[in-house]
């Protein structure tokens, strides 16, 4: 929920941002990549060092980093250092789902995976789609700068609990009792103390499942940053939305995605128990990814300005109810290397990222015309859908 707080919050402060520091839609643009060019850049490095040294450790050092440059935001007085700073925000946020995914593998039974990633992305997702409420509602009393000092302070609360909490074993935590420690070792692979790396990131990179989830995962990136970032302009400069409309409709993705979320991870275990572990991650993923592109496909052609905005929710939607899935087949396909495979999956998500806004940008201003990008989303969804024919996450990378 803070990894959303702090990075959809410039979204909606990019017209004051913009305005005070002289920006150009391009410039902004660049801003918007800069911080997915450093996650992509560091995912796999941090993963790693999660996998190293545990991500108790790992995690309260991002979530410290990410917040202090989320305060120091604030600061800027132009765009050079606007473009350090977003840069160096996403060189400290690298890392952090893929740890979360490895912190998944040591704790959560096989059966279970699906449906605690959905909670877990639904809580992301919650905080994104009330984000752009709560800073239209600062934006009253407070300006753009003071807002990013407020959304800071609630990392570093975060990791001042989470260090005292968490255990990187659960047999560690003295409020795990043997039950509970039986059950959360339920069908979770035994790793020996001496780990051998021989020849694992061929295997990682050599896996059909795993490019075929990194394809899947550049289309969601993809379509997710231009909800992130040109939503509300294209809302407002297409569509005709006023700034209270836009309050809600920027979030309503977001908001929606929650309930795709939620019942996507739990819908993916229910498969899986039935139809075993291929179908039951592949179905889900495949038609989620089918739904998104059709109702993409369909809101350009829609005259409705809200019937427009509400398909471009569905189609958000759509392609979150494929999470649970995407990341329970990361964890399934990558054993106790689960973080690293996440975080081969999520780089090629950022690098979407990173390609989006600028895209965006380009094709709005060379053509005239934001259906382009929309048409381009669109499609992507629908390879992301082929992509699932290739993944099996009966296949570990150890096999």
């Amino acid at each position: 929920m803070v990894t959303y707080l702090d990075r959809v919050c410039i979204s909606i402060l990019a017209p004051q941002i913009m305005r005070d520091l002289d920006l150009t839609r391009m410039q902004m643009s660049v801003v918007f990549s800069a911080f997915a060019l450093a996650y992509a850049a560091f995912e796999i490095p941090t993963a790693w060092w999660g996998q190293r040294i545990g991500t108790r450790r790992v995690l309260t050092r991002i979530v410290i980093w990410w917040s202090g440059f989320t305060m120091l935001t604030a600061a800027v007085t132009s765009y050079w250092m606007l473009l350090v700073v977003r840069f160096l925000f996403g060189v400290g946020e690298a890392g952090a789902w893929p740890n979360v995914a490895k912190t998944f593998s040591h704790w959560i039974p096989l059966r279970q995976r699906g449906t605690i990633q959905g909670i877990f992305f639904g809580g992301a997702h919650l905080s994104g789609g009330i984000t752009p409420l709560i800073v239209t509602a600062l934006l009253a009393w407070f300006h753009w700068r003071t807002i990013f000092v407020l959304f800071g302070f609630t990392g570093l609360i975060w990791a001042f609990a989470w260090y005292r909490w968490f255990r990187d074993d659960p047999a560690e935590h003295r409020q795990v009792n043997a039950a509970e420690l039986e059950l959360i070792l339920t069908d979770r692979p035994v790793e020996s103390g001496h780990h051998n790396e021989h020849g694992v990131w061929g295997r990682i990179f050599g896996s059909a499942s795993v490019l075929g989830l990194c394809l899947m995962y550049f289309s969601n990136g993809y379509g997710f940053y231009f909800l992130i970032t040109w939503l509300p302009t294209y809302l407002e400069q297409q569509r005709g939305f006023t700034a209270q409309q836009l309050g809600f409709f920027s979030g309503f993705p977001l908001i929606l995605s929650v309930v795709a979320d939620l019942t996507g991870g739990v819908a993916t275990d229910w498969l899986v128990r039935r139809l075993g572990l291929r179908l039951g991650r592949a179905i889900i993923g495949g038609l989620s990814y089918l739904v998104a592109g059709i109702a993409i496909l369909v809101s350009i052609a829609s005259p409705n300005p809200v019937i427009a905005a509400v398909l471009i929710a569905v189609a958000a939607a759509a392609s979150m109810f494929s999470l649970g899935a995407s990341w329970a087949a990361c964890i399934d396909i990558g054993g106790r290397h689960a973080g690293v495979v996440s975080a081969a999956m999520n780089t090629a998500g950022q690098i979407g990222a990173v390609i989006s806004p600028m895209l965006l940008a380009w094709l709005v201003e060379r053509f005239s015309d934001w259906s382009i990008p929309l048409y381009l989303m669109g499609g992507l969804y629908l390879m992301a859908a082929v992509c699932w024919l290739f993944i099996n996450p009966r296949r570990t990378i150890q096999q």
